[in-house]
């Protein structure tokens, strides 16, 4: 709103708050309706009622981080990437782990990368006959991507997107400051003996932590909000945005720990390799063509740590790099999501999928062999 309102902005503006006031937001936060079709241990598979009477082309799936809820690719309706996708026919599904307790606190992320991910690639590749699919993971969600695909190259994957996933913290600004303190002290430290008492990161906890990344937009949003207070648009992804805060959930502490201790002390991601239950799996192993994308704002998963990935998939048949606009969660679902990070998504599925042999019936799908030549692939 400009420091003198013109007659337009007040309008719009009393509108807003009378909205707020009698309806209780401004957000369209109606979910995409969907159906569970496998479930497992902390594994729930869903597929989005499709919104034409024949979806076509390879499945899409949308694999979830631990901790943050499966709102990140459903925001609200106008920034909904599940939106999108079901719009433009493609069948769509999602993977989402439930509500994480005490008694899951001896899993670890072999868990998902040697159990859950592979389950629902499986069943969804069953579901939409025997297709190959295509995976998009946001933040842990891109890791477990990557590591499923280098642990199973026998899973029908027909690509992976992978969006704001650092592999290398010494990038990451925020963690830089912290690192000397994390290595103080042998053994069981402070940290260490907090999470195992607790049998995990407890949502209050993750919550902080993801609002860390982005201090200064959440000391000023007061003044942001009187400033935005004729932006309905605006007004309605802040209020999508609290309510995916809302509903973080926790770690196991099992998989906390390697979190902690590997990624964010060890570093061990920097070479590409993690080792899991004795097993080294190496990045270098990722056979599927691969898209990247770092958000040009992101805090929690800044450029050159996402960069850093880049030249670990040398097995890849292909790998693109891409900066978008936004933070880490803007960059999935933000506003300028729809016109950046979306094509680039569906750009990608389309050059990566086989033609259907027949319109009537899905079937199964066959690789096709790209060069460079044309594309925003990085040279390897």
């Amino acid at each position: 709103m400009d420091l003198i309102p013109k007659p337009a902005q007040l309008v719009s503006a009393a509108g807003n708050v009378a909205h707020k006031a009698f309806y209780g937001g401004l957000a369209d936060l109606r979910p995409m309706p969907r159906t569970l079709i496998d479930e497992g241990m902390l594994r729930e598979v869903y597929h989005y009622r499709p919104a034409t009477s024949r979806p076509q082309g390879d499945p899409v799936l949308l694999v979830t981080p631990l901790a943050a809820p499966a709102l990140c690719f459903d925001l609200r309706r106008g920034c909904s990437l599940v939106e999108h996708l079901v719009a433009g026919g493609r069948p769509t599904y999602l993977v989402e782990y439930g509500q994480v307790s005490f008694r899951d606190r001896n899993l670890g992320i072999e868990h998902w990368v040697r159990e859950v991910v592979p389950a629902a690639i499986r069943e969804v590749s069953e579901h939409a006959g025997g297709r190959p699919v295509h995976l998009v993971g946001w933040s842990l969600g891109g890791l477990f991507a990557l590591l499923t695909a280098a642990d199973h190259a026998e899973l029908p994957i027909a690509s992976i997107a992978v969006v704001g996933s650092p592999v290398d913290t010494s990038l990451v600004p925020l963690v830089a400051p912290l690192r000397p303190l994390l290595n103080l002290g042998e053994g069981r430290g402070l940290v260490t003996r907090a999470y195992q008492a607790m049998g995990g990161a407890p949502q209050p906890m993750v919550k902080w932590a993801f609002q860390l990344s982005s201090i200064q937009k959440l000391v000023t949003k007061p003044a942001a909000v009187l400033t935005h207070i004729d932006d309905t648009e605006w007004l309605a992804q802040v209020e999508a945005v609290d309510r995916f805060m809302a509903n973080m959930t926790a770690y196991p502490g099992r998989t906390f720990g390697q979190l902690y201790h590997r990624l964010l002390k060890g570093n061990v991601l920097k070479d590409g390799v993690f080792e899991l239950d004795g097993r080294d799996i190496s990045l270098s192993e990722v056979t599927p063509p691969v898209l990247v994308f770092a958000g040009a704002t992101d805090g929690i998963a800044p450029v050159p740590a996402v960069k850093a990935m880049v030249p670990l998939l040398s097995g890849s048949q292909e790998v693109q790099f891409e900066i978008v606009p936004g933070g880490h969660l803007g960059m999935l679902t933000g506003r300028a999501a729809r016109g950046t990070t979306w094509p680039a998504i569906d750009d990608w599925i389309d050059r990566w999928s086989g033609a259907d042999p027949d319109p009537g019936k899905i079937g199964t799908s066959r690789k096709r062999q790209h060069g460079s030549g044309g594309s925003r692939a990085l040279a390897r």
